[in-house]
């Protein structure tokens, strides 16, 4: 599952959380998880929140009594979670968010990680945001998150530093090497708060997945009342698959030919196919001293190319063969029988990948029915086009077909 944050208006950790949930996440399971750590003291509730023309959920954690230990060490964040029946993963992507937080902070006060003592990080909130998101992300079966640009306030935000500037020291030491791109956006206060910005910084890579499609979305609001809708939009969806064409090399077989009969190039076009071509044409030319002529056009695989090439020398008039080496891209083909109103019938198939993207019933079928039901064969031919149509889900708006000529084209 990929993950796409579209940050409009920030993020933070209980926004990350509501979103979550919004998307679909379990609060019970949740909570279940939550539940395996050594914490206590605190209630994990959400409410539905509308604001602004958008509807999803406002995530908050009460705590009940003041945190006895809201200063920790990255040591006994690293205890709580080793004792937590978490799966592997989601502890991982805890504690690396964590660490994360903990080179920030030693960067900005100059002493090692292991030293920073976390404020409101390491407050019980905190630790149910950062250990819930990843225990969503696990739950929800997300492998891959991307995120958009940030906006860019002013203004201060209090901490237990004092008042620090927008956006906080650590909010920028985290992102300042993540390829983060700030939109300036008017107004005061903080939008990107040091743990969201971890779990972006750690989990995520800035910019657009490609090829996504969208198949759930989620909004998770803020505490703030602002002039929009305060809240951070989560879409959840696949990578869509990207239909693989084949590729192979051909030689292409031209001559000029000006004194053959039509049967006697008939004869030649069978002689050819008859010999491993994969496709045999010609086409009418004006030549030197304007004598009318005809263009012979022979596709062959490479091995077969000397070999043919040899037999056009020896069955034609013409004295010379030009022979060019090309790269070519070709769509996958399946013959399957269906059952028609008329009867059952050979249907070539035209693929992209494992997608078919056109349907033509067989000549030789279409001409028995016809006879069959004493039917003219345009008509035949045309029901059961229709009926190959719709049994292979071909009439639907987004589907793509080819006309009957292209799809004989075996070049």
């Amino acid at each position: 599952m990929l993950a796409y944050l579209d940050c409009f208006s920030g993020i933070s950790g209980d926004m990350l959380l509501g979103a979550l949930l919004h998307a679909g996440l379990d609060l019970d399971d949740l909570r279940a998880g939550l539940a395996t750590l050594p914490l206590s003291g605190y209630t994990l509730d959400t409410e539905r929140v509308t604001d602004h023309g958008l509807s999803g959920v406002r995530c908050v954690v009460h705590v009940d009594v003041p945190d006895p230990h809201g200063h920790r060490h990255l040591r006994e964040i690293r205890d709580i979670l080793a004792v937590a029946r978490l799966p592997q993963r989601v502890r991982e992507r805890a504690l690396a968010i964590f660490t994360r937080l903990a080179e920030a902070e030693g960067a900005i006060h100059g002493v090692s990680p292991e030293e920073v003592g976390f404020h409101e990080v390491g407050a019980v909130d905190s630790i149910v945001d950062i250990v819930g998101t990843a225990l969503g992300f696990e739950l929800l079966r997300i492998e891959e998150v991307y995120c958009s640009e940030l906006p860019l306030t002013s203004g201060r935000v209090r901490s237990s530093h004092g008042l620090l500037p927008v956006p906080a020291p650590a909010t920028l030491e985290l992102l300042k090497t993540s390829g983060v791109v700030w939109k300036s956006l008017p107004g005061e206060g903080e939008l990107v708060t040091p743990t969201g910005a971890a779990v972006i910084a750690t989990l995520a890579q800035f910019g657009r997945p490609d090829r996504m499609t969208v198949q759930r979305v989620g909004y998770g609001f803020g505490q703030k009342k602002l002039p929009w809708a305060n809240c951070l939009r989560l879409l959840l969806g696949e990578r869509a698959a990207v239909a693989t064409v084949a590729r192979d090399e051909i030689v292409v077989l031209a001559s000029n030919i000006d004194n053959m009969t039509g049967e006697a190039l008939g004869w030649l076009m069978e002689r050819l196919l008859a010999a491993g071509a994969l496709d045999v044409s010609y086409a009418t030319i004006q030549m030197k001293k304007n004598r009318p002529g005809t263009l012979l056009t022979v596709l062959v695989a490479p091995d077969d190319a000397e070999r043919v090439a040899e037999l056009i020398l020896r069955e034609s008039a013409t004295l010379g063969v030009r022979m060019s080496h090309l790269e070519r891209r070709k769509a996958g083909r399946r013959e399957e029988i269906i059952e028609t109103p008329l009867g059952e019938a050979r249907i070539k198939l035209k693929l992209l990948g494992e997608r078919v993207i056109a349907a033509t019933p067989e000549y030789e079928d279409c001409r028995a029915l016809a006879e069959r039901h004493g039917l003219p064969l345009e008509n035949v031919v045309e029901r059961l086009t229709h009926a190959a149509r719709a049994h292979f889900g071909l009439d639907a708006p987004a589907a793509v077909g080819n006309s009957s000529a292209e799809e004989r084209n075996d070049a």
